[in-house]
């Protein structure tokens, strides 16, 4: 049986690559920015290749490939799908933009529509034009309790 010094020796290269990607993993927890997350797989890469007995040479061509391919294909869909903002909308704002039934005539001074199970006040969004009752808006900006509608026909 192989000592343990022997086992450090047959493996430092595994060794180095794995504790690279140690490193540069722990690095890309304080920046977020997936950069040095590509370069960790590719070390781990490497590590992988040191593993299964490649040389060196090898080894060193295999995390940089890894590292390069991840750095221009993975890491710009993971930077747009994790740090872009979803666009979610909350409150009134999410009812902008939503069809509703016009309840009472609409008109510059009065009107309510049924917007998203709720009767509100509205007015017509140009400042001018009228909407039967029955008929179908869509909400294009809410003002205070007042949604602001135009003809959705």
């Amino acid at each position: 049986m192989s000592s343990l010094g022997e086992w450090f020796s047959d493996n430092a290269w595994v060794l180095g690559w794995a504790a690279a990607a140690l490193v540069l993993g722990t690095i890309e927890l304080t920046t977020l920015d997936f950069f040095f997350l590509m370069l960790a797989l590719g070390a781990a890469s490497g590590s992988v290749a040191a593993g299964l007995g490649a040389e060196f040479v090898v080894q060193l061509l295999v995390a940089v490939g890894v590292s390069v391919a991840l750095l221009g294909v993975v890491r710009p869909m993971a930077k747009r799908r994790f740090l872009t903002p979803t666009g979610a909308t909350f409150g009134v704002a999410a009812l902008v933009g939503q069809r509703c039934a016009v309840v009472e005539r609409v008109g510059p001074d009065s009107g309510f529509v049924r917007l998203a199970g709720e009767v509100w006040t509205a007015r017509p969004y140009d400042g001018y034009s009228v909407y039967p009752a029955g008929s179908h808006v869509d909400v294009v900006e809410i003002r205070g309790a007042t949604a602001l509608v135009l003809n959705g026909d």
